[in-house]
């Protein structure tokens, strides 16, 4: 009965945001890499009291990146704890051999890094057959243009405006143009993917990534600092 609850409450956060997409009210969604690692239950409360939020769950693996962080068990530790949309970011070597494991463990949105894989429509089915939502990344070196043969099949593209890895970084600017040809191009074609901004997102740089076209806002350190002024319910 549990889990029948937290599911009607994730299906209704989903509905919440298809509402909330086309008024053009973009969703917070706070990275867990600048959470308290000692004490995660109450960095998922403060993710609770934001409406219209995601989780954003970045999972390393030391190789596709530098650092390592959380796995499967840690997903699942915490998903009873909230109904919020669990939006996982793998940046790791592989990840196919994952999505089935991550999806178990509570994932909603499953996004892999277009750097590391040459059969990104593959993937994309092998998440939707799971039941979950498909994205898709990129660093800042990756061009929009590579994307152009997959934007019709993915549920999100994630631009990375710093370089993966790390949370604390500055925002890199050129990030601004990609977010606004992926607006553009869905626009232009009919599209329904969503477009996620992370790394370097402030009080300085947040309206920027809005005006650009971004529909969610992946905030570690400004969020978790408690220096974000999100105004934007």
């Amino acid at each position: 009965m549990y889990l029948v609850k937290m599911s009607i409450r994730r299906f209704t956060y989903f509905m919440q945001f298809a509402i909330i997409h086309i008024m053009n009210n973009p969703i917070l969604a706070p990275s867990l890499l600048s959470a308290d690692f000692t004490d995660l239950k109450s960095s998922i409360n403060k993710i609770n009291a934001v409406d219209n939020a995601f989780v954003h769950i970045d999972v390393m693996d030391g190789s596709f990146v530098p650092q390592i962080t959380f796995g499967q068990l840690i997903v699942q530790s915490l998903r009873p704890l909230t109904g919020k949309i669990f939006d996982v970011h793998l940046m790791i070597n592989n990840p196919e051999l994952h999505f089935e494991s991550f999806a178990k463990a509570g994932a909603d949105y499953i996004t892999f890094h277009y750097e590391n894989t040459v059969h990104q429509h593959r993937m994309i089915q092998q998440i939707h057959c799971l039941g979950k939502k498909a994205g898709i990344s990129i660093v800042p070196s990756t061009p929009v243009s590579v994307l152009e043969e997959i934007l019709p099949f993915v549920d999100m593209v994630l631009v990375m405006s710093v370089n993966p890895g790390f949370g604390g970084q500055t925002f890199i600017p050129e990030s601004l143009n990609k977010i606004t040809k992926l607006k553009n191009t869905r626009q232009e074609r009919g599209f329904r993917y969503i477009i996620s901004v992370d790394g370097g997102v402030n009080n300085e740089t947040l309206p920027r990534v809005i005006e650009a076209g971004a529909d969610v806002i992946v905030s570690g350190s400004s969020f978790f600092s408690g220096s974000l002024q999100w105004n934007l319910k």
